[in-house]
């Protein structure tokens, strides 16, 4: 059982001859239970600053472990979302291409139907140019004939035409 205080001061010691003074003893065990108790008052504010640092080191080390848990889930759900931004831009790139794939073959369908319509178009001007060179060279031969020439130089006799129209009158 440990020594306390009272203890020392309750301690008597026996009387023999030619013992020690008992005043000087009684002084030095007065001055040890006045650093028994200072010891014993020490010891149990160190042993309260031990319980308090204790606590404190549990609630850090209870945060150290939620934090290094948050840690670890956040990289989880970085790295969960850097494979689904991967993921959508994969499809956002396929979807690109699918659409650039259409939009290039409509172009294709639309410019060969475009140069169709205009060989088509060639073709029917070909005709209308030949038709409608025929048609003046036609016209041309019409007037470069010598019936305009005939034609010119025969004389109407208008009296003659002025009687029978009134007489038809």
């Amino acid at each position: 059982m440990p020594l306390t205080p009272l203890d020392i001061d309750q301690k008597v010691f026996s009387k023999a001859f030619r013992g020690y003074s008992e005043d000087e003893v009684n002084e030095f065990l007065e001055q040890v239970k006045k650093d028994f108790e200072t010891l014993i008052r020490e010891k149990k504010e160190l042993e309260a600053q031990l319980k308090s640092t204790t606590e404190r080191v549990g609630h850090f080390t209870t945060i150290e472990s939620t934090l290094q848990k948050s840690i670890v889930v956040a990289q989880e759900a970085a790295e969960e979302v850097r494979r689904n931004s991967q993921k959508e831009a994969k499809l956002i790139v396929k979807e690109a291409e699918k659409n650039a794939d259409r939009i290039l073959n409509e172009s294709l369908t639309k410019a060969r139907k475009i140069a169709l319509e205009i060989e088509e178009l060639k073709k029917q001007s070909k005709v209308f140019r030949n038709r409608f060179k025929m048609l003046v060279e036609a016209q041309l031969e019409l007037i470069n004939t010598d019936d305009w020439d005939h034609l010119m130089e025969t004389d109407v006799d208008t009296t003659s035409l002025e009687r029978i129209t009134a007489d038809e009158v």
